[in-house]
């Protein structure tokens, strides 16, 4: 217990940095054609490639030639010349409306760094925006790094408000169903040891290499399922051991370990090998996120094998609330249900089989697809820039910042 507080705690402190550690890009394809013609792009045209900033101004009120617009395009390259990521600020370039310019700037730094540039120079694009009588003008940094930047931000809101309902509701289905506090609390220490550490270890990871933002949704997602499943598994199982054996609570752990813990540690290490298999995909947002989740998945199995048995003892029922059931936790209208399978096995079995093939058949119309800049809400800059180009410059017109 003391080892486990100390490596949750030591690793936990490295946990808020994570998701400001995490890249947005990493989605090309290692060995293939379209990163060959991009890696040209960058070297003989100056970072134009998909990886530049490009800086959308909009009036709806002002032709591009107007003085006022004209001085807020000044004050734009200024702003893009001052970040290092990115080259000199290319001519402005207008739309067909006469309304809309866009000014590219090449990537000189990878996509990921190109990214953390674009988050920089965001909130300086933005208050060049001016809605003042003298005519409005939207300024907005669009482009894919600015996508990424936007879209890291709205998914680390997102995974706030998730964890903000996500554990109080997970903790109250716990306490409904066992009924006492004290056992209710073990999954939820468990998953939280898990996952403290395992972020720990990636933020370690993000400083030699990059890890997708994608890596932290996922390794949560396991850890918050995988964590609680396997604690539930267990401490069911201790909880009718201990009725079974009420004056010896070690001997009652150790029949769980034999049983349960088993059974966990076989499900553990079927699922990190079903998910070294990812690791095989030539792309590295998917092999980061494997990584992640083999890591969360991984330390959630060693607290589950090792921090949890140190937990159980005869305060597991502490803390009982009315309906907490004393007896060893057997069910008649499960045990009715069961012997009425039995005797029907053959017919339940066929029954289940087509339930399953109906379930499935939506998947054959399946379609998938890249995230894309729908995913941000229209007040985004990204999604701002790419709307003013795509109606400004015609069919084909965001095409150089995709």
């Amino acid at each position: 217990m003391a080892t486990w507080a100390i490596v949750a705690i030591a690793l936990g402190l490295f946990a808020p940095k994570l998701p400001s550690a995490l890249s947005g890009a990493m989605w090309e394809v290692n060995g293939s054609d379209s990163l060959a013609a991009r890696n040209i792009i960058d070297e003989q045209f100056g970072g134009l490639s998909s990886q530049s900033a490009a800086v959308v101004i909009h009036s709806d009120s002002l032709p591009y030639d107007d003085p006022a617009f004209q001085a807020v395009i000044e004050e734009a390259v200024g702003v893009i010349d001052s970040e290092e990521a990115f080259g000199r600020a290319m001519p402005a370039q207008p739309g067909m409306d006469g309304q809309t310019v866009m000014i590219q700037a090449g990537a000189l730094v990878d996509p990921t760094e190109a990214v953390r540039a674009a988050d920089r120079m965001s909130e300086d694009i933005g208050a060049l925006s001016t809605t003042d009588s003298g005519g409005d003008i939207t300024v907005a940094l669009s482009g894919s790094p600015a996508f990424w930047s936007d879209f890291n931000h709205s998914n680390e809101e997102g995974m706030r408000k998730a964890e903000m309902l996500t554990w109080p509701v997970t903790a109250i289905i716990l306490i409904l169903a066992f009924g006492t506090l004290a056992a209710a609390g073990l999954p939820l220490l468990l998953t939280a040891a898990g996952l403290l550490a395992s972020m720990g270890v990636l933020f370690g990871i993000t400083q030699i290499t990059d890890l997708s933002v994608w890596t932290l949704n996922f390794a949560m997602m396991f850890a918050l399922a995988l964590g609680i499943d396997y604690a539930l598994f267990i401490v069911t199982r201790y909880r009718a051991a201990l009725h079974a054996t009420p004056n010896n609570p070690k001997y009652a752990a150790g029949v769980t370990m034999d049983t349960a813990g088993k059974a966990v540690l076989f499900s553990g290490i079927t699922v990190l090998i079903s998910l070294s298999a990812v690791l095989l995909v030539p792309i590295p947002a998917f092999r980061s996120m494997a990584a992640g989740m083999m890591l969360s998945v991984g330390f959630v199995l060693l607290a589950a094998l090792t921090l949890l048995p140190a937990l159980l003892g005869p305060g597991i029922d502490k803390f009982g609330l009315p309906w907490r059931n004393s007896g060893d936790h057997r069910s008649p209208a499960f045990g009715r249900m069961a012997e009425r399978i039995k005797a029907h096995k053959v017919l339940v079995a066929f029954v289940a089989i087509a339930a399953l093939i109906g379930l499935s058949t939506p998947l054959v119309n399946l379609e998938t697809g890249m995230p894309s800049i729908t995913m941000l809400s229209e007040d985004e800059q990204a999604r701002q820039g790419y709307d003013f180009l795509a109606a400004s410059f015609g069919l084909g017109g965001p095409g150089p910042i995709k």
